[in-house]
């Protein structure tokens, strides 16, 4: 039983931090550790390797030390689940492996007191028969497969982490990379009470929400809220892009040095909808940079977060 409860009121409006590295000597030892270098007031980690299949057990006692420590900071913390993780596709292997690493994350996760739990909305990889799409059959997977943990999930209790839907950039036969297209997921699921969704800054600029246009980001959070109701966003990939909007490709640059620009970020910390959402970077490493690491991004969304409240007269 873990008996280190999760933060249970954010302490600031928005809280920033960033994906933190983990290896070495753990979640505390290093990713703690970084977070507090650069910073972070809010932290995300991998608890598998991204880019694999191997589901590691924890270890207890850390996981223990983890939530005490950010429990006692105030400190939010989420899991990214692994990349190759896609409900969508026309592989029987890829889907079997796909619930077991999401349910791996889930568990970690709770183990760990995040407060959710992030994965990609995947594609519809394969054609059908006759040469079609296959995006009404791999939407009719991801309810197949994903309701199931969603099941899991609820017995985990109050406690349990949020399932943080991530659209994608747009590539190749994506399930969900215009914000639009959450309602479609969000009914696949049932509107599960425990399905949020975390917005990635650079997949909306490149899936064609112009962030960087006067009210841009207003009418892209409006989208999403239509898309799969209100209070659902619970968390914020703030990264600039170094691609054109609609561009559909998924490369991040620093704040303000992208084609989104500060002033969309400025305008996402003012914004209703946003409120108490954590933001958190995973924007290129400037370590050969003056400062530590994302530091220097960290430093400039606080001051945008500043001038936010002061527009707001906060």
């Amino acid at each position: 039983m873990n008996s280190a409860a999760q933060p249970s009121v954010l302490p600031l409006r928005n809280p920033i931090g960033a994906h933190v590295p983990v290896a070495g000597r753990g979640l505390v030892g290093t990713g703690l550790a970084y977070n507090e270098k650069i910073g972070g007031e809010a932290v995300q980690v991998f608890v598998a390797n991204p880019r694999g299949w191997a589901t590691p057990a924890g270890d207890p006692a850390q996981d223990e030390a983890f939530r005490a420590a950010c429990a006692e900071r105030g400190i939010p913390a989420y899991v990214h689940a692994p990349y190759l993780i896609n409900f969508g596709s026309d592989s029987p292997a890829t889907r079997e492996r796909s619930t077991a690493s999401l349910r791996h994350s889930l568990l970690r996760g709770h183990a760990i007191g995040a407060l959710g739990v992030v994965v990609h909305t995947g594609s519809a990889v394969g054609t059908a028969p006759d040469g079609s799409s296959r995006r009404a059959e791999a939407m009719a997977q991801v309810r197949a497969d994903v309701r199931p943990l969603l099941a899991e999930l609820d017995g985990l209790g109050e406690d349990a982490p949020w399932l943080l839907l991530e659209p994608t950039a747009g590539q190749g036969r994506s399930l969900c990379s215009r914000l639009e297209e959450l309602a479609e997921y969000a009914e696949a699921l049932d509107h599960h009470p425990r399905v949020g969704v975390c917005l990635d800054t650079c997949h909306a600029f490149a899936a064609g929400h112009d962030l960087a246009a006067p009210g841009g980001v207003g009418q892209a959070l409006d989208a999403l809220s239509a898309a799969i109701g209100p209070g659902r966003l619970k968390l914020i990939h703030a990264n600039d892009s170094k691609d054109v909007v609609g561009a559909r490709k998924d490369r991040h640059a620093n704040i303000g040095d992208g084609h989104i620009g500060a002033d969309a970020f400025r305008e996402l910390l003012a914004h209703p909808d946003t409120a108490g959402v954590p933001l958190i970077l995973e924007t290129p490493d400037r370590s050969a940079a003056p400062g530590f690491g994302h530091a220097a991004d960290v430093a400039t969304l606080k001051a945008l977060r500043a001038e936010a409240a002061d527009v707001q007269g906060c």
